[in-house]
């Protein structure tokens, strides 16, 4: 480490949380549940999926989920996540503050994702840019199944260097690196980290870890390990309360990192964090409970069972 970490939390669980489960929740529901993770303190937050709801029904009323979070603006950062243009363009129409394009790294799982290879979803990125910079909005893109691919199974660094080199090339805020199904360990991480770091077009580094296999906490703490210096000692991590989550479109991609976990690691080892008070994690382990009964099935994650240490005072 050249200079002491500092973790983002991108609080994914209305969006990646919800849009693989059997149950749809509806729009107030959806509203209510943005609401509490902004109460435990959440500043930034993906809360919304702009994408077809006959295929992702559990994301369906998009609009509607941002309409009713008007009263959050100025004080968490709404992120609306984007598949193509025309997803760009019905947020664009929002209250979201930033919009996030998603970009297989395989041309397997592009088609599987989004009906386009690649570079095709390279080419629709760039308008994606062109149409939030116009809104006045941020954009990050994120490279999923950068870690391995449920469909061509390992992918080499230097696709994803490929595309890395394509999508900074575009001017975006963020560079996201996605672990979709669950396969990468820590090596991967420094690995691919490294490279992305290396770039001086990168402005922000993020990670989106599932724990499908048992590795997304390592992968987590290893991400705080690199040389952040580039971009000012700060890292992104998405994060779902609860840990739920995982993608439609792949095959056993079980849960995110869990939020509360990940915020008990982070405050154990004396990690600075921004966002939910790192002292007390009650309020975000109650919002998982509510959650579970919600959803009808339990929580995923860990802490809300075992209890925090040493208990908030």
């Amino acid at each position: 480490m050249h200079s002491p970490p500092t973790v983002e939390l991108v609080e994914v669980g209305p969006r990646d949380g919800l849009q693989n489960e059997a149950r749809t929740l509806d729009v107030p529901t959806r509203v209510a549940l943005v609401h509490r993770l902004a109460d435990a303190g959440v500043r930034r937050m993906e809360v919304v999926s702009f994408v077809r709801p006959d295929r992702v029904p559990q994301m369906a009323g998009a609009e509607e989920v941002l309409d009713g979070l008007a009263d959050l603006r100025g004080r968490v950062s709404l992120i609306g996540l984007v598949l193509n243009r025309r997803g760009a363009e019905r947020a664009a129409e929002t209250s979201c503050d930033e919009l996030n394009m998603v970009v297989p790294v395989t041309d397997t799982f592009a088609a599987r994702n989004q009906g386009a290879d690649t570079a095709g979803l390279l080419e629709q990125t760039r308008g994606v840019v062109e149409v939030a910079r116009a809104a006045g909005k941020d954009v990050s893109v994120t490279l999923a199944v950068a870690f391995g691919c449920p469909f061509e199974g390992e992918v080499a660094p230097a696709r994803v260097a490929e595309v890395v080199d394509r999508v900074l090339d575009l001017g975006v805020d963020e560079l996201a690196l996605a672990d979709t199904v669950g396969v990468g360990v820590p090596t991967q991480v420094e690995e691919l980290g490294a490279a992305a770091l290396a770039d001086d077009r990168l402005r922000s580094l993020r990670f989106h870890f599932h724990n499908t296999r048992n590795t997304g906490y390592a992968n987590a703490w290893a991400a705080t390990r690199l040389d952040l210096g580039p971009v000012g000692g700060r890292v992104a991590l998405d994060a779902s309360v609860g840990g739920y989550g995982g993608c439609p479109f792949a095959p056993a991609a079980t849960g995110n990192i869990a939020t509360e976990d990940l915020l008990h690691l982070l405050r154990r080892t004396g990690t600075p964090v921004c966002g939910p008070h790192p002292t007390d994690l009650a309020p975000l382990t109650g919002t998982a409970s509510w959650l579970a009964e919600q959803l009808g099935r339990p929580v995923d994650a860990l802490l809300g069972r075992a209890g925090d240490f040493p208990e908030a005072p």
